[in-house]
This record gives C-alpha cells, sequence and structure tokens, in this order.
C-alpha cells in the first residue's frame, strides 16, 4: 500500500464529526504528549495538522508570507507610535505654556499693569505666572561685541535651566547669559558684560533650551526686572498641566478680549496637537501601506488552498462518500487556512518583537514608548488580522471542494 493510499484510508477511518476519538481511531502521534498530543484530541484540527504536514513546502511559504505581511504590519505600526510618543516626551513642556502680548489692534508696546494683574488672578492655582521684558542689543565683553536677545524678569528659573546648578530663585542682580554668549564672548562666572552702556556682572549661565518657544534663552541676556520700570511687553503663564494651559486661554481670552482685542493669546499646547496629529496621520499611512503585504499573503493562501483542494478531490470525494458531510469537510479545510494564519501570525508577532527591541538598544528611545498597550494591542491584533486573512482567503476554496459532489470528485 502507497502513501497516498494509507492517507485515505486514514482519512476514512476518521469518526464522524463530534464524536470522541476511541483507541480504535488513534493515530502514530495520538499516544504524544505536547502540542502534538492536545491536537489529535480534535479530529478537525488533527486533520488539517496532518494535510499541512503533507506538503510542508508549500504550507511554509504560505505561512511566511503571513508572517511578513503582520511582521510588516505591526513593525510599521510600532515605529509609529514610538516616533509619535518620543515626540510627545520630548516637546511636552511647551504644552504647559501660554504666551500673553499686546494686541496689534491696539497699538501698544507693553501689558498694561491691570492686565498683568487680571493674569495674576486668572493664573492663581493653575501656574506662574512670568512678566517678562524683551529686546534686541549689542552687548561688549572680553573687546569684542554681540547682537543678543534682552529679557528682563526676577524668575528666570520657571522659563530656563541653568548650565550648572540652578537658576537663583530671585533675580535682583548681576546679568545671567545664555550658553551661546558665553561661549562666543568667552564669558564666566563673575565676568564683566556691558549692555546698553551699562556693565554688570555675570551671575550664572542658562543652558541652551531644548523645547520649541520664542522664548530661548541660549543667545539671551537676562537682567532684574527693575532695569527696565516695570515695563512688560509679554507675560508667560507657565501652567502645572496642559489642561491648565488650556483653562488658562480661555478665560484670559474671556476676560480680556470681551469688547475689544487687546492681548494675543499663543497657547503652545496647539503645537503639540498638530504634532500629534501629523504622527497619527503618519503612523495610519504606515499601516496602511503595510497592509498591503498583508493582502498579497492571503492571495497567496487562496492560491494555495485552491491547488491544494483540486489536487485532493479524490480524497474529499471518498471523504463524501464515506458519509462525512459537507459542513465537516468545510471545518477541516477552514481550519488548514486557520492554522496557517495562526503560525503566521505568531512569527511575524515574534519577528516583530526582536525587531522593536532591536531598536530600543541602538537608539536613545526609552522603554516608556516600547511598552504600552498600544504597541501590545498590534502584536495581538497583528496575529487575530493575520488568521483573518487566512479564514477569509481559504474560504471559497473551502466551500467549493466540500459542495462538489461526490461522484465528481471520485472521478477526478
Amino acid at each position: 500500500m502507497d502513501n497516498s493510499e494509507r492517507e485515505r484510508v486514514e482519512v476514512m477511518d476518521l469518526p464522524p464529526e463530534g464524536e470522541a476519538q476511541s483507541t480504535a481511531y488513534a493515530t502514530p502521534d495520538s499516544d504524544q504528549g505536547g502540542l502534538t498530543g492536545w491536537i489529535w484530541r480534535l479530529p478537525t484540527v488533527a486533520l488539517a495538522w496532518r494535510n499541512l504536514r503533507r506538503n510542508r513546502l508549500r504550507s511554509g511559504l504560505a505561512a511566511l508570507g503571513i508572517a511578513i505581511g503582520i511582521f510588516t504590519v505591526v513593525v510599521l505600526g510600532v515605529f509609529g507610535t514610538v516616533l509619535q510618543l518620543s515626540a510627545a516626551d520630548e516637546l511636552g513642556g511647551i504644552g504647559n505654556q501660554v504666551i500673553v502680548s499686546p494686541a496689534e489692534e491696539v497699538e501698544a508696546e507693553s501689558l498694561a499693569t491691570r492686565d498683568i494683574q487680571e493674569l495674576e488672578r486668572i493664573a492663581s492655582g493653575r501656574g506662574e505666572l512670568v512678566p517678562l521684558y524683551s529686546d534686541n542689543v549689542v552687548v561688549d565683553a572680553s573687546g569684542e561685541s554681540a547682537a543678543v536677545q534682552l529679557y528682563g524678569t526676577n524668575t528666570p528659573g520657571l522659563l530656563f535651566d541653568a548650565a550648572d546648578g540652578e537658576l537663583p530663585v530671585q533675580h535682583r542682580e548681576g546679568a545671567i547669559v545664555g550658553s551661546s554668549v558665553a561661549s562666543n564672548l568667552d564669558l564666566q562666572i563673575g565676568s564683566p558684560l556691558v549692555v546698553g552702556g551699562d556693565q554688570y556682572r555675570v551671575v550664572d549661565i542658562a543652558a541652551a533650551g531644548e523645547d520649541i518657544t520664542p522664548v530661548q534663552p541660549d543667545n539671551a541676556v537676562i537682567l532684574p526686572e527693575r532695569e527696565f520700570s516695570g515695563e512688560f511687553d509679554q507675560a508667560i503663564i507657565v501652567a502645572n498641566s496642559p489642561a491648565a494651559a488650556t483653562a488658562v486661554a480661555e478665560e484670559t481670552d474671556a476676560t480680556l478680549n470681551v469688547r475689544v482685542e487687546r492681548v494675543d493669546i499663543f497657547e503652545l499646547s496647539e503645537i503639540l496637537e498638530t504634532i500629534d496629529e501629523f504622527f497619527t496621520l503618519l503612523n495610519q499611512f504606515l499601516i496602511g501601506l503595510g497592509s498591503v503585504s498583508l493582502v498579497v499573503a492571503g492571495v497567496s493562501i487562496f492560491n494555495l488552498m485552491l491547488m491544494s483542494t483540486n489536487e485532493r478531490r479524490g480524497e474529499i470525494g471518498v471523504m463524501r462518500a464515506v458519509g462525512i458531510h459537507k459542513p465537516a469537510v468545510l471545518k477541516v479545510l477552514l481550519a488548514e487556512a486557520t492554522m496557517l494564519g495562526l503560525l503566521g501570525g505568531i512569527i511575524g508577532a515574534f519577528l516583530s518583537g526582536v525587531a522593536v527591541m532591536a531598536l530600543w538598544a541602538v537608539s536613545p528611545i526609552g522603554l516608556d514608548v516600547v511598552f504600552v498597550p498600544r504597541n501590545g494591542a498590534f502584536l495581538l491584533g497583528g496575529i487575530l488580522f493575520g488568521m483573518l486573512v487566512a479564514l477569509v482567503s481559504g474560504l471559497y476554496p473551502a466551500w467549493k471542494a466540500a459542495s462538489e459532489r461526490p461522484v465528481e470528485a471520485l472521478r477526478g
């Protein structure tokens, strides 16, 4: 008896669907433990698994196609999420700032005292108000001159960071210079500096700003408020959270711009929203691009199942002739397609996890943007999507084969 005849006998010996498999129907693999032994306890799954093993090369190539599709979709989705969350972490600080300045309609160069007082009331409990004077000046030091941005505030520590240590809580005398100014003019703490004809001593050096904000200390000199007679051309509210910043911006607009547009309000969280929208769109595009490869894998499984059922017409005819009903045959063929999808999905998800960890190992991203629920959903969704694609791809070939009359199938 050759292999094909032996396989047909095994098919005919399988018990009807839904009945327990007795020892009389045990196969050579049924007494083994582990995955193989578990599979043979389910007749439909057992037969599907055996059929896939008979054509290992084609089954492997079909599963590989699904794996590549899942790998592409999951990796692009995870990478997009990592980029989005990394950008949000890097720029998250600017979402807490609200910048208020005189509106062009009022033609004022500075904020009125009553506006500053109203802003202090609005910011109370939600953040800190930093009135700020700004101008462009030329400074002289070490026999050299440089054009810099001039800021006037008593609380620079709320807006800027020190290059070493911390900026003074209250800035009452001397000059704080940005790192670029210190480097270009060879300044150190204690060095003399001439600003607008007045001489000051450098009391601290501010670090270069990393956030996207109009107020940057890198090429700036910061002096105390008393040097500018209390005139401020802008006020910055450093809120406790982006939500608090939004509330401050809304109340400021409702309070100061009731009858006429007295102030312009710039909420930096708007930049974050735009960036987040961009990365969301990019992520969707990447996932859509990766889905193309999954569709190609589905076509491959469709072709495999169609060829497989055509080659096994005689076997399917024997199954139908011995009393195995159409639903049972359909279940076996669909189980084959589903198992291909499951196998490919697991392989693809595993390779995706390896790729993501490799990205973390060679790049400065943190694990906090890698291990997030959205990425876990991509992995699980990738496996389920692979099974769905395989199931849909095998549906027509399975229905076609199961619907064929036994006599026609036996004729080949």
